[in-house]
């Protein structure tokens, strides 16, 4: 426990709380966090996913064939759990199809490109394992859960536009954007790398490492100036899409594991991913679309407070479920 605490996540805090502090004074706004968040998901998050997944090998991504599986549909079912959850369930509270898919693509995601290695691999230490985790993960999201979400979110903005007279816009032109991001296809790249059996120039490896250095600092600094912009407000709303990102999914991901029996380090390991706060990207999106993005946000700043708790939480839970997780103390 104190282990995870100290070298997990107060850095975390420490670094989020110097970007909310900066934002608070006016020394970085929120347009400076876009701008470092681009330099994240665009450059350092699809390097470090790249060249961790091409130091693996073919052994290790059969052998991760049930985790691959695992965060696909376990997922993607939490992800369309909250979309119909909000769509249906708050409708007579003017919460719209938009509405609900900003929810899915915030509470139905984990933050597993700009918290993913940062939380990771001071519990779990850096290795190949640790980086195929958040890549599987983070191809789920970036490669299946955005195109699923901006499509239910642009197909919801079409049906208002049509009832109100004016032009449907093109659904798909924001899914395919997505997919042509670097964060989307760069771990796929790696994979078939991998599959092929290129083998990988070690001088190439310390140019990725650099950029990809500054992945979690810059990416957990950009947090804190989003979240001094945001005046949290705590409601149902809010607050279920805390239980339904903190609870359920970390549950449902560790039940699936111990059915289909799962590697125990694995198994942790895919269950601390799942019980990360909210995607960011979902309330980039949000703010892009303006909307749904006071209640999302709120979300947003409720869960990373709580994570505090839920992560060596989860990880003793775990513990308690399938014995001693090699290389933790708790």
């Amino acid at each position: 426990m104190e282990h995870i605490l100290l070298y997990a996540i107060v850095p975390i805090i420490v670094v989020m709380l110097a970007g909310y502090i900066s934002g608070k004074k006016g020394i970085f706004t929120n347009d400076n966090a876009k701008a470092f968040n681009k330099v994240v998901l665009d450059y350092a998050l699809p390097a470090a996913l790249f060249v961790s997944i091409v130091d693996a090998d073919r052994s290790m991504l059969v052998k991760d064939i049930k985790l691959s599986i695992i965060s696909l549909v376990v997922i993607m079912a939490c992800f369309m759990l909250v979309y119909y959850i909000y769509k249906y369930g708050f409708k007579k509270q003017g919460v719209t199809q938009a509405d609900a898919a900003v929810m899915a693509l915030v509470n139905g995601s984990p933050t597993i490109g700009f918290l993913g290695f940062a939380v990771l691999e001071p519990i779990f230490g850096t290795n190949a394992y640790v980086a195929l985790v958040v890549a599987i993960v983070g191809i789920v999201v970036n490669a299946v859960g955005i195109p699923v979400g901006l499509s239910l979110l642009n197909a919801g903005n079409a049906d208002a536009a049509a009832k109100n007279g004016g032009k449907k816009p093109n659904p798909w032109k924001p899914v395919i954007h997505a997919l042509e991001q670097p964060v989307a296809w760069a771990p796929i790249l790696a994979v078939i790398w991998v599959i092929i059996g290129i083998p990988w120039p070690k001088w190439a490896s310390p140019s990725f490492d650099l950029i990809k250095g500054a992945n979690a600092s810059m990416a957990v600094f950009a947090a804190g100036i989003t979240l001094s912009a945001v005046k949290v407000n705590i409601n149902w709303q809010a607050i279920l899409g805390v239980i339904l990102k903190l609870i359920v999914m970390p549950a449902a991901l560790l039940v699936a594991g111990l059915i289909f029996k799962m590697d125990a380090s694995n198994l942790a390991m895919l269950v601390v991913a799942g019980a990360l706060p909210p995607a960011f990207s979902g309330i980039i999106i949000a703010d892009e679309y303006d909307s749904y993005v006071a209640t999302s946000t709120s979300s947003l700043a409720i869960s990373v407070i709580l994570f505090v708790v839920f992560c060596p939480l989860w990880i003793w839970v775990t513990q308690l479920c399938v014995g001693q997780i090699p290389g933790i103390s708790i």
